[in-house]
């Protein structure tokens, strides 16, 4: 007759409490806790993900100084073979009058213009766009007080907007025969207006970047 588990613990001692490979025999007697498998994929530290982070910026910042290169030292450069000479509006940092409008509309043909608004359409707004993303992880990952950061993030965000509020408001200044001053203002504003803001972030992103490594030293 086959002994119940109350007598053969009687019989042989605490060997009997269990089959060799049972849970009870091979669980600890200091714990009862079941222990959860660690994914070591999810085990990043905050060291690895700031590494990360700074991967995305230096390729962020490399893809805007190509395309602020194609853009303005290439493109719209190249441009200006269209209109006798007379320099794009968007390379204008100082502004422009409805005179100077006057004058590179009579010297482009539609075709030019059209090449023009393509630009803006492409590289005129995939610059703004890459620019200000970049410089908000850069002045994200190296400043920590969250009142400088948002200081410092104000200028990129507000350069991508205008940018390609810029690049409308100078379509619609070119396009007819005879520029409308206001339109003509409006777009000269907003050009004047982007390159200080793209200053102010280039600034902005050289001080966000001497306060993270100063703060990396003093870690």
């Amino acid at each position: 007759m086959a002994k119940t588990h109350a007598q053969r613990i009687r019989k042989h001692g605490a060997k009997a409490a269990g089959p060799a490979g049972s849970p009870q025999s091979n669980r600890s007697p200091q714990s009862n806790r079941t222990v959860q498998p660690v994914n070591p994929t999810t085990n990043r530290t905050p060291a690895q993900a700031e590494g990360n982070g700074k991967l995305v910026v230096i390729a962020g910042v490399v893809a805007s100084l190509f395309l602020f290169w194609y853009l303005h030292l290439l493109t719209l450069n190249q441009m200006t073979q269209l209109a006798g000479g007379l320099a794009m509006p968007d390379s204008l940092i100082g502004g422009f009058s409805p005179d100077y409008i006057q004058q590179l509309h009579n010297a482009m043909n539609d075709d030019a213009r059209g090449q023009l608004s393509y630009v803006h359409k492409t590289a005129g707004t995939l610059f703004p766009l890459i620019f200000g993303f970049s410089w908000l992880l850069l002045v994200g990952i190296n400043v920590s007080r969250k009142a400088l950061r948002w200081a410092l993030w104000a200028a990129p965000l507000a350069f991508a907007v205008v940018r390609l509020w810029g690049n409308v408001a100078v379509d619609a200044a070119l396009a007819p025969a005879t520029p409308d001053a206001g339109q003509v203002a409006l777009a000269s504003a907003l050009t004047v207006l982007g390159w200080v803001l793209f200053l102010l972030s280039l600034a902005g992103g050289v001080l966000a970047v001497f306060i993270g490594r100063r703060r990396a030293k003093h870690a």
